[in-house]
């Protein structure tokens, strides 16, 4: 699912917004962010390297993504900010986030779940890297806390990166909130007490017109479903064959190299882009098949050496396939 995932033009504005309070001139982030319109689909790997380029004038500062994050408003977010003010409660904020996040990032991410004593809203691993990461869970709980006039804490939040001691502490005291790193899935948790805080701004009638927005926009968005699973199931079965080139999957898709390359620029993507993000997604697939030793796994990826899988893997995730899989049966 990771193949298909983007941001939307309006959310590269809060990086914008991040430079100003900063005071950092930074020309060339500046003149890649102003390319992009609110309504543009912006690539994930291009709101990385933003990141990490605008995290790099920084060196010295701990978890930037963190007080990106903290400059959200409305207009970053766009019609799903704007559902989520009008909302009757918290609860009701967080099904609409969920309901329509594929507004934002182009796929169905979150995930909802009612613990014992806490309701949880949690994430699959991405590529979206650690400050993706820490910009998305900060704005979340920043968005949330602009609302409500004694906002409570969560009572926890989760991210798969590991950090140092230091580090750690910066985020309990961003959250005000246990932390905890090295988990399988980013999360927040909320006591089931929290759900029913209503909403200060809450209007029921233009939630019914931005529902119907919403509901619009969602169905204008192209279906990513039956070509993604067409080209995972051809990968799936050229890749243990050794080199895959973007001509022999168009050949195989029975249709020319350029077709192919627009559909994928459709899509925020580039060729070497789609073929990373599948084989991120089939390895994670693979390693969580314990009958499938680490070389096999590399060999059905393509990859002529276990070295280079586990080089690319890490790349990828910021983990080695090792220590993925023992993740994974914890």
């Amino acid at each position: 699912m990771s193949m298909l995932m983007r941001v939307t033009g309006a959310w590269t504005q809060i990086l914008t917004d991040w430079l100003d309070r900063q005071h950092l001139s930074a020309p060339a982030i500046r003149a890649r962010l102003a390319a992009f319109a609110p309504d543009d689909v912006v690539p994930l790997a291009e709101w990385r390297d933003l990141l990490d380029q605008a995290a790099a004038l920084r060196p010295d500062g701990l978890a930037l993504g963190l007080d990106i994050g903290a400059g959200v408003q409305p207009h970053h977010v766009g019609v799903l900010g704007y559902l989520v003010l009008a909302s009757d409660n918290l609860g009701d904020a967080m099904h609409v986030y969920q309901r329509y996040e594929r507004l934002f990032y182009g796929v169905d991410l979150a995930e909802v779940r009612m613990l014992i004593d806490d309701v949880e809203i949690r994430w699959a691993p991405t590529d979206i890297g650690v400050t993706g990461d820490e910009v998305g869970i900060a704005a979340l709980v920043t968005f949330l806390r602009q609302q409500l006039d004694s906002p409570p804490p969560p009572s926890r939040v989760c991210f798969v990166h590991e950090v140092g001691p230091e580090v750690a502490q910066r985020y309990e005291d961003f959250f005000a909130c246990p932390v905890s790193f090295g988990c399988t899935h980013t999360s927040v948790r909320f006591p089931h007490s929290y759900l029913g805080i209503p909403m200060p701004h809450r209007e029921p009638g233009l939630r019914v017109l931005l529902d119907r927005q919403a509901q619009a926009l969602l169905q204008a968005l192209p279906d990513p479903r039956a070509f993604d699973k067409a080209v995972q199931q051809l990968l799936v079965r050229l890749l243990p064959e050794g080199e895959v080139n973007v001509d022999k999957v168009a050949a195989a898709m029975h249709q020319s190299t350029r077709t192919l390359q627009r559909r994928l620029a459709e899509r925020g993507m580039t060729w070497q882009q789609m073929l990373d993000a599948t084989r991120m997604e089939l390895a994670r697939q693979y390693l969580s098949d314990r009958a499938l030793s680490v070389a096999e796994t590399a060999l059905l990826l393509g990859f002529s050496e276990q070295s280079a899988f586990t080089r690319a893997f890490k790349r990828w995730t910021g983990q080695t396939p090792l220590s993925f899989r023992q993740q994974v049966g914890k």
